[in-house]
Parts: structure tokens; C-alpha cells; sequence
């Protein structure tokens, strides 16, 4: 069963708060309107162990067919950060419409057991109609730089 924060704590992905941050987007409230956004937004959901959400905002083909969060698993998730974003706004300035298809570089930390991990990964995301035909954006896959 997910976690469920009170909506005034600090919103796991390093916003002010859950309510006014990733909440509506995980909540199913509203949609992410960057991929960057929806990153952080996939990023609260696994904090909050809701698997529902992250397989909403897994594309059709690449979504697994297994569990993605086993509830039982002594996670820690200890903070995000964002490696890419700076960048990424300087080159969609330049664009004249948005682009449909977009990549987030971040590295969350977290402990399993006590022991630390830190995953680095570049995010591939699409923007496509989801199944109530609104555009959305949808995580492909992400590949993990040395």
C-alpha cells in the first residue's frame, strides 16, 4: 500500500511541498507538463511506493509486466538532484514548439539495508496522447552513464 504523506511535508523530489508540487500529479489531479516534471513526479511515487502511478506513466511498450516496488524492500530514498535541467531549458528556448520526445540526466541517492546507492541515469520520455486522448508524457527507458 503507498505511503501517505501529509500534503504540508516537503515534496520528496526537493519542492516546498507535496501539495503544491508533485501531489496533484501523483494524485492523478493534474498532468505533468514537462518531462522533467514528470520525472520528479515518478521520482515521488517511488518514495511513496505508489506503483499505480509509475505504471500510468510507463509507456505501453516499454512497461513492465512484473512489480516495479516491492513493498516489502527497506528503502530509503534520501534526495534527487537534477543534472540536466539547466540545459535542457536553454535548448528548448531556442526551439520554436515543444518538442515531443525529451531526456532528464539525474542521480537520486537512497539506502536499501543501510547501505548507500546512488543511481545515475539519462531518461528518455515521449509526449503522446495517454488514454483519455490529453497529451501526456510518458517515461521510455533511461540508460545509465558511466
Amino acid at each position: 500500500m503507498p505511503t501517505r504523506p501529509k500534503t504540508s511535508d516537503a515534496c520528496p523530489c526537493g519542492g516546498p511541498s507535496l501539495a503544491t508540487c508533485c501531489g496533484p500529479y501523483v494524485a492523478g489531479e493534474a498532468i505533468p507538463p514537462t518531462a522533467e516534471a514528470l520525472m520528479r513526479s515518478r521520482y515521488t511515487a517511488y518514495v511513496l511506493k505508489n506503483e499505480p502511478y509509475l505504471l500510468a506513466t510507463w509507456h505501453p511498450s516499454t512497461r513492465p509486466t512484473e512489480p516495479v516496488i516491492d513493498q516489502n524492500e527497506k528503502i530509503q530514498w534520501l534526495g534527487l538532484k537534477i543534472e540536466s535541467a539547466l540545459r535542457l531549458r536553454q535548448r528548448k528556448a531556442e526551439l520554436p514548439e515543444p518538442p515531443d520526445s525529451d531526456t532528464v540526466e539525474f542521480v537520486a541517492r537512497f539506502k536499501v539495508n543501510g547501505r548507500a546507492h546512488r543511481l545515475h541515469e539519462i531518461s528518455r520520455f515521449v509526449r503522446e496522447p495517454g488514454p483519455d486522448g490529453a497529451n501526456r508524457w510518458f517515461y521510455l527507458d533511461g540508460s545509465f552513464p558511466e
